[in-house]
């Protein structure tokens, strides 16, 4: 043992995936999470080291969050402003996001507002040197506290963001009656639970930095979530391609699976498994049991079986309802559909691109739309490559809830932004399948898919002009 280290060493180095914290071994994980969690008994007062720049206290006080005083190179370039999928990191907004983040975990597992927080997290900025970076987490363990230290790079995914923000929230709350080690949370509780954030309203925490200033104002990409549809729904779109998994392999998940190089399928299971057990009978509470019974328990499953005693007085009994839950997601239609107004109104939405338009170089910016054909041949790919990506999506969750005479119709620009784009597709609920379904569509150029689109939008025209007469009855 070096000198100058305690002669006891409470808990061992974990590296852990970026979805979640689970015990593997450190070669075997490239792209992932590493925590690193060293639990040493501190002399009275001892810190982290501290923050490279003034910090920035969040609300409550209990995130701290600090960086360079410029971005990286990476996070300047022009793609990744561009990018909706990624998230520039300023320390001013990281400790308003953090809060945002821990809000909503507390809203879903009913953990009241102002509940007194043990463990101060340290959120430190660093520049990133690629997008895939690891995010590290150091925790430490004292008489009276627990503090946590997470370095992020200044750009990544949302979903890196949220998960490794989830992760160390679940922890903190875990380790508040921590004496001996500190709690394990499960993969697919950290999964889920930032899956969850993600579908319902993640964009509205997830703050990024401006893009650009415009008349010394900054400006700063916005996108609209809207809430009130099944947020299940983008899980069901990957469960469509790929079979939800049972409860052992989510118990003893994969570095694919966490990786998400299954798809997506291991984190939908896992956001369907969490959104199953909080509608149980106290959910929440049993999960807030779990949650505080992970330090006294050597593994989860322990923690998990004596905190749902009430729901499943047996293992077997766990296994038995989660065969029933994936039966009745399999029939589930996805939700209500809308009406032939709305439907008509939802796809006009998706169709139509919001940009900003200045007449002169000294005037300020005014809102206009246009279509995805000006879109393609107006922008280089680079740029117009999200955007339609975000389009893709939309169109994806939009045909679970068309009327009938609209949804083929949505289903025809699925399949024209899919084959451009090169991207994975699937045919959605009750439309005709084949053995040769999913996965990527033949790739088409730009002159083809602009002479797609404008069949398509021919064909909308005709069909809005024959269900004219019933939208306005």
């Amino acid at each position: 043992m070096k000198p100058g280290l305690p002669r006891r060493l409470v808990a061992s180095l974990r590296t852990l995936p970026d979805s979640a914290f689970q015990r593997f071994p450190a070669f075997t994980l490239r792209r992932a999470l590493l925590f690193c969690a060293l639990l040493l008994p501190l002399p009275a007062g001892a810190q982290f080291s501290p923050p490279d720049k003034a910090p920035t206290f969040s609300i409550s006080g209990q995130f701290v969050a600090s960086g360079p005083a410029r971005f990286s190179s990476l996070a300047g370039q022009a793609r990744i402003a561009a990018d909706t999928n990624l998230v520039r990191l300023d320390p001013a907004l990281l400790a308003v996001s953090a809060e945002r983040i821990k809000d909503s975990l507390y809203r879903r597992l009913e953990i009241k507002k102002d509940a007194p927080w043990r463990g101060q997290i340290y959120l430190v900025v660093h520049p990133a040197q690629s997008l895939d970076e690891e995010i590290t987490i150091f925790s430490r363990l004292s008489a009276d506290r627990v503090t946590y230290r997470v370095e992020l790079p200044d750009v990544l995914t949302q979903r890196k963001y949220v998960r490794a923000l989830t992760g160390v929230i679940l922890m903190e709350y875990a380790n508040r009656r921590a004496q001996m080690h500190s709690a394990e949370i499960p993969a697919w509780l950290t999964d889920g639970l930032a899956e969850a954030m993600l579908a319902g309203g993640g964009p509205s925490a997830v703050l990024s930095a401006p893009d650009k200033v415009v008349n010394g104002l900054p400006v700063a990409r916005l996108n609209a979530t809207q809430n009130g549809l099944d947020s299940l729904a983008r899980a069901r779109r990957v469960l469509e391609r790929s079979l939800p998994l049972s409860y052992e392999q989510l118990t003893w998940p994969t570095a694919a699976q966490l990786a998400g190089d299954d798809g997506g399928a291991y984190r939908a299971s896992a956001q369907l498994f969490v959104a199953d057990l909080l509608d149980l009978k106290s959910g929440p509470l049993h999960v807030r049991t779990l949650l505080e019974s992970l330090p006294r328990c050597y593994n989860w499953q322990t923690a998990f079986h004596s905190a749902f005693r009430e729901n499943f007085p047996a293992p077997l009994d766990l296994e038995k309802w989660w065969a029933l839950q994936l039966a009745g997601f399999a029939a589930h239609d996805g939700g209500p559909g809308w009406t032939l107004a709305v439907s008509r109104a939802k796809l006009d939405e998706i169709l139509r691109v919001p940009v900003a338009i200045r007449v002169s170089s000294n005037s300020l910016p005014s809102r206009a739309e246009i279509s995805l054909q000006t879109l393609i041949l107006s922008m280089d790919f680079v740029r117009q490559e999200p955007i339609l990506q975000s389009k893709l999506g939309d169109l994806g969750l939009a045909q679970l809830r068309m009327a009938p005479q609209l949804a083929a119709l949505t289903d025809g620009y699925r399949r024209a932004l899919a084959g451009y784009l090169g991207a994975p597709f699937a045919p959605a609920p009750g439309q005709p399948r084949s053995r040769h379904a999913s996965g990527p569509l033949k790739k088409t150029g730009a002159a083809k898919t602009l002479k797609t689109l404008d069949a398509l939008d021919a064909q909308r025209r005709k069909i809005e002009s024959a269900i004219k007469p019933l939208i306005q009855r």
